[in-house]
């Protein structure tokens, strides 16, 4: 990241007395060039969220649906569901297996080239161990190329429903619950620590490891209140300052709605983040904040400005920095059974976002940099949804309508 220029003059009380200059007027003009510098530089930190379900050995994966499968298959099986609805999309690179270190290491040259700085991988941690692993253990922290690219966790720690797809009308069947006993949280940190911030590519903000949660109220239900929640979270810092780090960035994901069908948006969530002692709050989409209303499809221009509103908004609510989210579009249907009517039943069956091309995107990502010009170099950070959800139309990664162009608003808006 671009830091702020500053330039400093440091003249003689002689010589300011023979030029005719006072110190005054040198420190307004030097004033005035730094900010001028700030305004105009639009460099930021850029990390994309990647969703690990491209494999097709996850264990848990082929134990439900059988050997080989992958959320390839629902991409695959896509299909248009209103007149004028774009699907299948088909990926340029063809339906890779993301665990294979080749595979993840064009992801990641691709990333690199255009503007992207780290991966916040969705990681999933149960009672019972890992899920979706493979993706960033076997691919991206085997990759050749892996220095290139940061990578962080957000712990996604929601329920697991059988959503992939879902039929009208059926339960939605709880396989793996977002909760964890103290003893498994406990475990998870040491797993975490040990396993992923010792990796030299692992992002740190002021040699801090950072780290995301999802779900805060699935976060409380492991400890049972506030209090004990911040305990534990307090010793997920010092275990992590015990492994010679300067701390630990603790980061709360927030929502003003529930998208998924198990989610709960907590009471006060400003609140619950002052209490617990997170450092900063984020984003993962905008339909978090901003509510589909136009079925079929939304404007993208509208749920951007919408979203805007709630930026503005989190600001004021919150006593923590709170990093912006840009979101790429929305298209759930793929998760949706193909044979079922498409009416605005909920997840997945909802509206989609409309007219997110390539020149939205990036005015979108050209908003997002301007506003962030205004803070100081190492707070101008945002994140984008994302780099890989095919199944809920919101991916950077090119396929064969678009190609790169999503990746180049990426790039070009730092311009």
């Amino acid at each position: 990241m671009k830091s702020v220029k500053s330039f400093f003059l440091v003249c003689p009380l002689l010589s300011l007395l023979l030029l005719g200059l006072s110190t005054t007027g040198l420190l307004a003009q030097d004033n005035s060039a730094t900010a001028a510098d700030a305004e105009n530089d639009l460099e930021c930190f850029v990390a994309a969220y990647y969703f690990p379900n491209y494999h097709p050995n996850d264990a848990r994966n082929e134990k439900l649906k059988g050997k080989g499968w992958s959320e390839w298959e629902l991409v695959k099986a896509a299909k248009p569901r209103f007149e004028g609805h774009h699907q299948p999309n088909v990926p340029l690179w063809g339906y890779g297996d993301e665990s294979d270190p080749k595979v993840m290491a064009q992801k990641i040259e691709a990333a690199a080239d255009y503007g992207v700085d780290a991966f916040i991988f969705d990681w999933y941690y149960y009672e019972d161990g890992l899920f979706l692993e493979k993706c960033l253990e076997q691919g991206f922290m085997k990759a050749t190329n892996a220095n290139r690219l940061k990578f962080s966790l957000m712990w996604a720690n929601h329920d697991w429903i059988d959503i992939h797809p879902w039929k009208l009308g059926t339960p939605q069947t709880l396989l793996y619950p977002g909760k964890l006993s103290p003893q498994a949280f406990e475990k998870m940190c040491d797993y975490v620590i040990n396993t992923y911030f010792k990796h030299p590519s692992y992002w740190k903000i002021d040699g801090k490891p950072y780290f995301s949660v999802y779900d805060l109220t699935q976060l409380m239900a492991c400890f049972g209140s506030v209090e004990e929640t911040r305990k534990a979270l307090d010793q997920f810092r010092e275990r992590t300052r015990a492994a010679g780090f300067k701390g630990l960035h603790l980061e709360a994901v927030v929502w003003g709605q529930a998208v998924l069908p198990v989610e709960k948006v907590p009471a006060d969530p400003a609140d619950l983040v002052e209490k617990l002692g997170f450092d900063a709050v984020t984003s993962y989409v905008w339909i978090h904040h901003v509510y589909l209303q136009d079925f079929p499809e939304t404007e993208y221009t509208f749920t951007r400005d919408r979203y805007m509103d709630y930026w503005s908004q989190a600001e004021k609510q919150f006593k923590v920095p709170y990093y912006p989210n840009v979101t790429m579009g929305w298209d759930s249907s793929p998760r949706a059974h193909q044979e079922d009517d498409f009416g605005n039943h909920g997840y997945p069956f909802m509206a989609s976002m409309k007219n997110n091309t390539p020149e939205a995107f990036k005015e979108a990502l050209k908003m997002t940099r301007q506003r962030l010009s205004k803070r100081p170099a190492a707070e101008r950070i945002f994140n984008i949804n994302c780099w890989n959800e095919w199944t809920e139309g919101s991916y950077l990664e090119p396929d064969k309508r678009n190609g790169m162009k999503y990746l180049e608003a990426v790039r070009d808006s730092a311009k």
